[in-house]
């Protein structure tokens, strides 16, 4: 079955995203970009054009699931706020077009991408670049995180899918 999996790195100034899709157990790469905003337009501005770039990209490439890591708060609350607002309306677009979402830890993600949940930016960026064969590292950051989200969709539904099927199978009561 084919996959065609959106990752998403929210951000208010840089909303990251890449596409993967998967035939069988292989990765193939689509493509990647951000979407940027400017700190000097309004706020709802801000929002909305995140909204509809995210809109066109999924009406454009039509994904049958995404990916996006999980909000946690580090030194910057303030930030963390505008990654919330820029996730929801990533959130909104994707359920408007009944798109699954999966959301990751960034240990989950490390882990699934390099097999070691403290792995730093650049090892994750590099495995991206080998997973998906590509000759550079994806650029900017926002789009090589993007890129490993969807990957680790991947990686993750499957394991989610086979733990599924054997929770759901025939009942051993007598």
């Amino acid at each position: 079955m084919n996959r065609l999996v959106l990752g998403i790195d929210p951000g208010l100034a840089s909303t990251g995203y890449g596409l993967v899709s998967s035939v069988g157990s292989r990765l193939c790469y689509i493509t990647h970009g951000v979407i940027e905003t400017s700190s000097k337009a309004p706020h709802p501005e801000r929002l909305l054009a995140i909204f509809r770039e995210i809109t066109t990209v999924i009406e454009r490439y039509s994904p049958t699931e995404a990916g996006m890591e999980t909000l946690y708060f580090a030194k910057n609350v303030s930030s963390a706020m505008g990654v919330a607002e820029a996730r929801g309306v990533v959130t909104l677009s994707l359920a408007m077009h009944g798109i699954p979402l999966g959301e990751f830890t960034p240990h989950g993600i490390k882990q699934a991408v390099v097999g070691a949940a403290r792995a730093d930016k650049r090892q994750v960026q590099e495995c991206v670049r080998l997973l998906l064969g590509l000759t550079d590292i994806p650029k900017p950051d926002h789009a090589a995180d993007a890129l490993a989200a969807a990957i680790t969709r991947l990686h993750t539904a499957d394991i989610a899918s086979l733990c599924a099927v054997s929770a759901t199978g025939p009942s051993r009561r007598p």
